[in-house]
């Protein structure tokens, strides 16, 4: 619903702190993605905060808090921890890179994971990455 607000905060974000998305995917309910930061720069954590305090800013205050929560500032769009995984070789980027894309399919918003607007996967097709009958069996 809010993507264009989540892209315009990345890129507000990426240009203080630069990184590339390998791979992304945005669902009504959740996100993943896997990101290379440069050399000697380790701080996801960083880029994480700012693009979920700078997005939350960004959104209409609509939805309900829960007092412990307003008592923090937090609002209930984010959770409060993320999973994070180091990326071993390339079978394991692979296997994380098909995982995102899938993930429309899997959580039942899309037959394909063509089918779904907000994915990586569409940079994929166009640069030759993946066929366009990707993941269908």
């Amino acid at each position: 619903q809010h993507v264009d607000a989540l892209r315009a905060v990345t890129a507000a974000v990426r240009q203080r702190h630069p990184f590339h998305i390998v791979a992304a995917v945005v669902l009504p309910d959740h996100l993943h993605a896997i990101w290379t930061l440069p050399v000697g720069d380790a701080d996801y954590p960083l880029r994480w905060a700012l693009i979920k305090s700078a997005f939350s800013r960004a959104l209409p205050r609509t939805e309900a808090i829960h007092p412990g929560r307003a008592q923090k500032r937090e609002r209930g769009i984010w959770q409060r921890r993320y999973w994070e995984h180091q990326i071993r070789d390339d079978a394991d980027l692979q296997q994380h890179v098909d995982y995102i894309h899938n993930n429309p399919v899997k959580h039942g918003h899309a037959q394909r994971a063509t089918d779904w607007p907000c994915s990586s996967i569409h940079r994929f097709m166009r640069e030759g990455l993946v066929k366009s009958g990707w993941g269908v069996e």
